[in-house]
């Protein structure tokens, strides 16, 4: 057994190695998680429990991931299926704030962070752990958005990353593994890009994606098909709302979870949710991420339609500024931050009448919405058309109007004129 050499601390929630008795340890059963378990075994002498979080990965079989921590030595590894916690409790706020972080990531990483982190906490407190492990690197969101999650809610948790102490590459934890023991999954052959995905998405990064000059790898595109090989034919879909909320598709009515699986279903078929994104990390990196977020391209643009056919010019004005400040905080790993929870209060209010349906069109990778009513629209037909109108709009108070809003602009124009000596205009 290795003993813990002393690292340098920098936060006072990073474990002593002195002090590390019993290790939860956020388990995937891949190559990096596995390699850890072993890993902080044999540094810290630590007991180990695993726990694996279902927030919709597709093809997981978790009967296998747990047989395989306890074969690596784990005392116990725990499940949790989380998929209706994270569609309620998560998903739902961010499609009410039309949350898109840097104008096209749908945050479906950052969104299960706190969640897996709270599960982790109470899962650490409840089978007595002291410390709680992840995988992430020292250049991710994920370790910020974890490890802040963990210090607020427990600080007398301490946390360990062992990718960020151990510096090993892929070569070195594959001979890891090979001289302890540990199945490789896939074999030893390297991955060919960082693969996250759950209910609301998918995101694939590194190697290949890396090249800004070159267009999306045709390998990358697991879950949406590409447009150019979608159906020729448009198909409709109608997505009906109550206070925000989508709860029927073409008429039926469906819980949370089905209801995205089935829009993400129709929208992979069609080419719909390919994203190819230049983000700005937390940390500062600026990278190229390519995500595959059919239900979350879909719903947010037809909740977001809806939401201004319902609300006034002020209130459509005002709510996307606090839409991108809620997109921010999540993604910058304050999802406990006052702030977003005030910014919470105002969206759920706001969305008190986003309610109706509205059509959408799926086509060789488009999503636009085509129609759209609801009994509060904020719509008369007989005023916005072009016929005679009377009532509450009347035509001949256009001019006075059209003098008195521009008033100040056109003063403001006359006086600037003058005094940089230019000819007004007639």
């Amino acid at each position: 057994m290795n003993e813990p050499t002393a690292c340098p601390r920098t936060a006072s929630y990073e474990a002593d190695p002195a002090q590390v008795g019993r290790v939860l340890l956020l388990y995937s059963g891949g190559l990096d998680t596995s390699v850890m378990l072993r890993w902080i075994q044999e540094r810290y002498g630590a007991e180990i429990v695993t726990l694996t979080v279902n927030l919709g990965q597709p093809d997981e079989d978790w009967d296998v991931v747990v047989g395989k921590a306890k074969d690596l030595g784990a005392v116990d590894s725990i499940v949790v299926d989380a998929r209706e916690e994270f569609a309620e409790e998560y998903v739902l706020p961010a499609l009410k704030a039309n949350a898109l972080y840097g104008g096209g990531y749908p945050l479906f990483t950052a969104l299960g962070r706190p969640l897996i982190a709270k599960l982790a906490v109470e899962h650490a407190r409840r089978t007595g752990c002291d410390t709680i492990a992840h995988g992430c690197t020292g250049k991710g969101n994920d370790q910020v958005r974890l490890e802040a999650t963990i210090a607020t809610l427990a600080p007398e948790l301490k946390v360990i990353a062992p990718v960020r102490e151990w510096r090993m590459g892929r070569e070195e934890e594959i001979e890891y593994a090979r001289t302890h023991g540990i199945p490789v999954k896939g074999g030893s052959e390297q991955t060919p890009y960082s693969i996250d995905d759950n209910l609301w998405g998918r995101s694939s990064e590194g190697r290949a994606i890396e090249d800004l000059e070159q267009p999306v790898p045709e390998d990358v595109l697991q879950l949406v098909t590409p447009p150019e090989k979608a159906p020729d034919e448009p198909a409709f879909i109608r997505i009906g709302f109550e206070e925000g909320r989508p709860v029927s598709l073409d008429g039926e009515r469906l819980g949370l979870v089905e209801l995205i699986e089935r829009v993400a279903e129709l929208g992979a078929r069609h080419g719909v949710g390919i994203v190819d994104h230049i983000e700005d990390r937390v940390v500062g990196l600026k990278v190229r991420d390519i995500y595959e977020v059919p239900a979350a391209t879909i719903l947010i643009e037809a909740h977001r339609d809806l939401e201004k056919l319902v609300s006034t010019v002020h209130q459509n004005e005002f709510k996307h500024i606090l839409d991108r400040k809620w997109a921010y905080l999540c993604y910058s790993g304050l999802w406990l931050e006052p702030l977003r929870e005030d910014i919470d209060a105002y969206i759920e209010h706001a969305n008190r009448f986003v309610t109706g349906e509205v059509t959408v069109r799926l086509h060789k990778g488009g999503a636009w919405v085509v129609s759209r009513r609801s009994p509060y629209a904020v719509y008369d037909r007989s005023l916005a058309g072009f016929g005679e109108s009377g009532g509450e709009f009347s035509q001949h108070a256009a001019p006075g109007f059209i003098e008195l809003f521009t008033l100040q602009s056109r003063m403001a124009y006359r006086i600037r004129s003058r005094e940089s000596g230019q000819p007004e205009q007639s």
